[in-house]
């Protein structure tokens, strides 16, 4: 039966990180029975972590290694731990600690000591899922800054070695961190290129865990000696003191040796507060750059490539009305287009300004003032007109109706005079005043063109949330 456990083990040997074997698995005593696997841990600390992480393997190796299904028990030693010669004080000082972390872990029998453990993440980084690149990101005026200072940092014709991004969330700044380290890593000659990628959070969650394990110099290996650090969400360290010091402590040790730091946060590093002044100085020691909402332009080219990217003929007029409406971050506008694609493929419809609207309702909750430009862009989707054809002077009916229209929403909605909208488009005062009149008019009646413009007034006031100007 112990043959069984060395098969096992070796089986496991293949399959795990070499330091997983050595650390996990080397101090588990075996007792093999026809009805199983018990192994017995050192401690509950370790047995609680094998069953937390490694059993399914462990059950998998034992089958392969019998050739049937083995019921596999992890428990922790009732037997207490042989003590030092000479016992210890509780508070044991910093080096003392080190001496210990840095020591073997375990005597030569497969009995652990009781001494320090390594943190659950491996000190080899995992190659990174990236899910974004420079290519796929849609660049305005409000985040041309920050693109191109995150492109001058993976080709080092950045005069600084660390970029901070700050942006609301949803703007694009997680976007161009991945970015940045997926060019680096595609970039670089050496196949092992050292990134870490984590949030300021994660980042502080495994400092707690190598404190615990008594093995924080492994921890300072593992993100003092990187070629990228991107370290996102760094307003979490906010009031933290002892992760202040560690993130400040590896920053610097980056820089001295000439790695590339990006951090990125919700906010400026001058509104974070009760963070250290040196560590909001090393923040501010490199580039800062700034990610704006993005104007209709940019969210119009966001909608435009999404839709190409997901083989979907979205129309102009639709286009604009989502670019219009939804203004908060470029998830929501991501979100709200998907939701349009799967409902119209629901109905079996193709993408049409009525879907569109239906959908708008559930996302554009806040409700915004509109210019005389919105009003335009609205009422030219409403009609599906362009802008161009309401400065015409052609008198055609679904023009005159649609430009009245215009004027009834501007001098209804905002503080324009009937002079300043005439000007819109090149039209007296009278002008206006008379075409406001007729398309009240028009709406009172119960004809079929009547009850379409107060329709579309309606969807456009209750869609569009228009309020007065103030």
């Amino acid at each position: 039966m112990i043959e069984i456990w060395a098969h096992i083990q070796q089986i496991l040997q293949k399959r795990l990180a070499p330091g997983l074997f050595k650390v996990w698995i080397t101090p588990l005593v075996a007792d093999v029975t026809d009805q199983g696997v018990c192994l017995t841990a050192p401690n509950e600390f370790v047995a609680a972590w094998v069953r937390d992480r490694l059993l399914d393997d462990i059950v998998a190796a034992a089958a392969e290694a019998a050739g049937r299904p083995l019921q596999v028990t992890v428990t922790a030693s009732k037997t207490p731990q042989k003590a030092p010669a000479r016992r210890r004080s509780p508070s044991v000082d910093m080096a003392d600690a080190r001496e210990q972390a840095s020591g073997p872990l375990f005597n030569s029998g497969s009995v652990a000591q009781q001494m320090a453990l390594p943190i659950q993440q491996p000190l080899v980084s995992k190659a990174i899922d990236w899910r974004f690149d420079f290519d796929s990101f849609v660049v305005g005026p409000c985040n041309d800054l920050a693109f191109a200072a995150s492109q001058g940092i993976t080709r080092s014709s950045l005069s600084a070695d660390t970029l901070f991004l700050s942006s609301g969330p949803g703007l694009g700044k997680t976007h161009l961190m991945q970015a940045v380290g997926s060019e680096l890593c595609r970039q670089s000659n050496r196949s092992n290129v050292r990134v870490e990628y984590l949030t300021a959070e994660e980042f502080a969650s495994r400092l707690i865990g190598a404190l615990k394990s008594r093995d924080v110099e492994r921890f300072k290996a593992r993100y003092r000696d990187v070629d990228l650090l991107l370290l996102e969400d760094v307003h979490f360290l906010q009031g933290k003191e002892r992760m202040q010091d560690e993130v400040l402590a590896t920053i610097k040790a980056l820089q001295s040796r000439g790695s590339r730091v990006v951090l990125s946060s919700s906010f400026a590093p001058r509104d974070l507060k009760e963070l250290d002044s040196q560590l909001v100085s090393r923040f501010c020691s490199g580039f800062l750059a700034v990610i704006d909402k993005p104007d209709f332009a940019t969210r119009r080219d966001i909608l435009r490539r999404k839709a190409k990217q997901y083989q979907v003929d979205l129309p102009d007029n639709v286009t604009d009305l989502l670019a219009e409406n939804i203004r908060s971050d470029v998830r929501q506008i991501e979100s709200c287009l998907h939701n349009l694609i799967l409902k119209a493929r629901i109905l079996n419809q193709r993408i049409s300004m009525n879907i569109a609207w239906e959908v708008i309702s559930h996302y554009a909750t806040q409700e915004t003032v509109m210019d005389m430009d919105s009003i335009i862009r609205c009422v030219c989707n409403g009609f599906d007109l362009a802008p161009s054809q309401l400065n015409s002077r052609s008198r055609r009916r679904e023009l005159v109706i649609a430009r009245n229209t215009v004027f009834y929403l501007a001098r209804k909605h905002t503080d324009l005079s009937l002079q300043d909208i005439g000007n819109h488009f090149n039209r007296k005062h009278s002008t206006v005043l008379k075409g406001i009149t007729n398309l009240e008019r028009e709406m009172s009646r119960e004809t079929p063109v009547g009850r379409q413009v107060t329709s579309t007034v309606n969807m456009i006031e209750r869609n569009g949330r228009i309020l007065p100007a103030r």
